[in-house]
């Protein structure tokens, strides 16, 4: 079966044709789900030109099947439970307790590891484009959702390269606009319909965020001269 993606920065690329109506619009920028989402999202934020930062969210791995989500976990105390999960698997509260506790340590090492100390961007009133390199669960879009939210948007739009057709029609409900090239009847895991998955690590997130910035800045010195 023929891979629809050949890596994540040609998903990205593909993402960024389908929201060129965003390009150079003010009070927008882009937001990824680390780790996998930010070359996709560096994609974007570049083509649209406009500013990229992490979103950070993490996954809590079912016990024995970690790439499958029993929920998700966001900063501000968001949690999200998969409970048709939780119940097919027996997994009790003390479990998840435990694995929450062990993913909120992870979620402020990346905070610390990937923003160093500049605050997070400032959406309030601003137009948001979350990305990641695929849905499966949902589990993890939906904390980040939630997170946002919070924070008081004037829009949400999700951009996705894949996702199965029940997330979409969820996620379409919660947010303003969804974006996603494929909708796969069996969608299996992510990594499949990419012909390149390899993990993305903290030190290439740091390198995306950096020159993402790089880019900006020379942006708005050009835009000043």
């Amino acid at each position: 079966m023929r891979k629809k993606f050949s890596n994540r920065t040609v998903a990205g690329l593909m993402l960024a044709q389908e929201l060129y109506k965003y390009t150079n619009q003010e009070n927008l920028l882009v937001l990824a789900l680390p780790r996998g989402g930010v070359p996709v999202a560096f994609e974007v934020a570049v083509a649209l030109h406009v500013p990229l930062d992490v979103c950070l969210v993490r996954k809590l791995g079912a016990p024995g099947h970690e790439e499958l989500a029993m929920g998700a976990i966001a900063a501000s105390g968001v949690r999200i439970l998969n409970h048709h999960v939780i119940n097919s698997l027996g997994i009790d509260d003390q479990i998840i307790q435990q694995v929450t506790a062990q993913e909120l340590e992870e979620l402020q090492r990346r905070d610390l590891v990937y923003r160093q100390d500049r605050p997070p961007l400032d959406i309030t009133n601003k137009t948001v484009i979350l990305i990641d390199d695929g849905i499966a669960t949902g589990a993890t879009m939906l904390a980040a959702i939630a997170l946002l939210r919070q924070q008081q948007p004037a829009k949400i739009v999700v951009a996705v390269p894949i996702a199965p057709p029940s997330i979409y029609e969820q996620l379409h409900s919660l947010v303003d606009e969804i974006i996603c090239l494929f909708t796969p009847e069996t969608m299996s895991a992510i990594g499949f319909w990419y012909q390149n998955f390899t993990q993305t690590t903290d030190d290439i997130v740091c390198q995306l965020l950096q020159e993402s910035r790089r880019q900006e800045a020379e942006g708005r010195g050009q835009e000043g001269s």
